[in-house]
């Protein structure tokens, strides 16, 4: 079965270039030339992951987004101005899965979305029925979700993944490059914030614990910490 691609984007002469590349690696693709076409063909479930430009001619890709968290976890990959560090920032904190600054590659493009879809298949066809208890955190591997005291907590695809790594190796250091590549697929590179930001996201959404429970160790990575 094909994995459907919704790409927004208001290049036509980019979105075209990469339709093309998409479909030619096997994605069926629908296209979106602003927003509010793009939020309604996501809302309306006709993909299953939507690569969003993040300036778009009616409303901006961020506001996209943020329409999309309220109704969907569909993951999100943003297209980003290169350089642009504010706007990763606020679309991590809104709810992005991951970035590709533009130009972006087609081939990085594909990479990218190819491993966010394995992951996420891949968590659904082991353990289904395996609920694991972490303190006052509960994980479902069937429904991808994770409870903090019977409460869903409020996470992307990719928030999922980061801390459901994390609470498999409770109590033990993390390695930065081990998370990057079990949780988003890819391998850590020099000056990719990517991990760091959605760590800060995921602390806010546990609680501002202090000491928090997601522990940096300078120099190796993340261990996740279960309040006693």
């Amino acid at each position: 079965m094909q994995n459907r691609v919704l790409l927004v984007e208001d290049d036509d002469e980019l979105r075209q270039l990469l339709a093309r590349y998409l479909t030619n690696q096997g994605f069926s693709v629908r296209e979106a030339a602003n927003g509010n076409d793009g939020l309604s063909l996501a809302l309306g479930q006709n993909c299953d992951i939507v690569v969003l430009d993040i300036m778009l001619p009616d409303i901006s890709g961020l506001d996209v987004l943020r329409s999309l968290r309220a109704d969907t976890h569909l993951p999100v990959v943003l297209l980003t101005a290169r350089g642009d560090e504010t706007d990763r920032i606020v679309g991590f904190e809104v709810g992005a899965d991951d970035y590709i600054p533009k130009p972006c590659n087609p081939r990085e493009l594909v990479a990218r979305l190819q491993a966010l879809l394995r992951r996420i298949a891949w968590d659904q066809s082991v353990e289904l029925d395996v609920a694991r208890t972490y303190g006052d955190l509960r994980v479902e591997p069937a429904h991808r979700r994770i409870y903090q005291d019977d409460s869903a907590l409020d996470l992307t695809a990719t928030e999922y993944e980061v801390l459901q790594v994390l609470l498999a190796h409770a109590g033990s250091v993390v390695r930065k490059t081990d998370l990057m590549q079990w949780a988003l697929g890819r391998r850590l590179e020099a000056h990719d914030r990517t991990l760091d930001m959605h760590i800060s996201n995921l602390r806010k959404k546990l609680g501002n614990d202090d000491p928090p429970r997601i522990e940096t160790v300078r120099g190796l990575g993340y261990s996740y910490r279960v309040p006693t």
